[in-house]
Formats: C-alpha cells, structure tokens, sequence
C-alpha cells in the first residue's frame, strides 16, 4: 500500500479555517485543487496552537487515501486584514513595537467567544491582559491555558496589557 504514498511537496496557500477544539483545520492551496487537511499536532511541532484564519501558510504536503494533508508546516504569515484598532496602542510605532523586549509567559486563560484572556510572566504573579485583536495581529486564533508563549507588554489604562504575541520558540531564554 506504500505504492499509493507519494513524496511531500511544498505548497504556498492560505489557512481556510482551523478549530483548535476540533484539532484540525484546512489549508486552501495558492495553485487550487481539493483542501489540504492540517492537523493540531502539525501546528504544534512549528510551536503553535492554533493559526488564524486568512493566515498565509507554507507547508509541506502528501497525497494519501483520504487526499491531501499537511505534514510539516514551514511558514506562517498573519492574515492581512483590517483590525480595529485598541486605544492603549494607536501611538505605538511598529520600531517602538519590536523595541520591547518579549518575555517567556504562560497563558493563564483565554476565551475566544468573550475576546480576552490573562497570561503571567515566568516568576511574576501579575496578570496581562490579553485581547484577541492582539492575538490576530500575531496570527493566532487562541490560546490554552498553560500555554508557553512570548509576549511583549505595556501598561494601558487598565493595566498591563499584551501588545504581541509571538511563539515560544522566538524567545531567548
């Protein structure tokens, strides 16, 4: 049956939705064709949970009985869309932005249907806001709670508030 397993190849296309409670989500390939399945646990050895939707996306794929599917993920972009903007941001320049040092934090709670959550940083009990127009702009659809994640922070006026996330893997520890 190996017969039927072909080579991975690269594909450039656009994630079409991924549910991170269902564990999978699909890819729509740039050149067409049928959806490309990706699965949670692809995501997570690139070092991400979830990828939001519209998000461009580099994968390896394969051809197997039940079609096309995601093997390795290369490459993740943020969807380019509109955002509302967050007023505790709207002065922040995108040098100012990268300017801030990222912390290693862990995702304390996140709930996608009310839009926000909390997240700590390692050895510091204060909670961050985290809004999920952060989350997008980071190209992130959600977040689990114990999730180790890097983050950038500001005080708001309501407190210390996330202004972007980035993966685990990008920070120096």
């Amino acid at each position: 049956m190996t017969d039927n397993i072909q080579e991975p190849v690269t594909v450039h296309g656009q994630i079409k939705w991924f549910d991170p409670s269902k564990g999978f989500g699909f890819v729509v390939a740039d050149e067409g064709g049928s959806d490309i399945l990706i699965h949670a646990n692809v995501l997570r050895n690139f070092g991400q949970g979830s990828v939001a939707d519209g998000a461009r996306i580099v994968i390896k794929a394969q051809s197997t009985d039940r079609g096309m599917q995601a093997v390795e993920v290369l490459e993740i972009e943020p969807p380019e869309m509109e955002i509302a903007p967050i007023r505790d941001m709207e002065d922040i320049s995108i040098d100012d932005l990268l300017a801030i040092e990222v912390m290693p934090a862990r995702v304390k709670w996140f709930d996608k249907v009310k839009g926000f959550g909390f997240a700590n940083v390692f050895g510091d009990s204060s909670d961050i806001f985290v809004h999920v127009e952060v989350l997008r702009r980071s190209g992130l659809a959600d977040l689990q709670p114990g999730e180790a994640i890097g983050i950038r922070q500001m005080n708001g006026e309501r407190g210390l508030m996330a202004i972007d996330i980035v993966l685990w893997d990008s920070v120096d520890n």
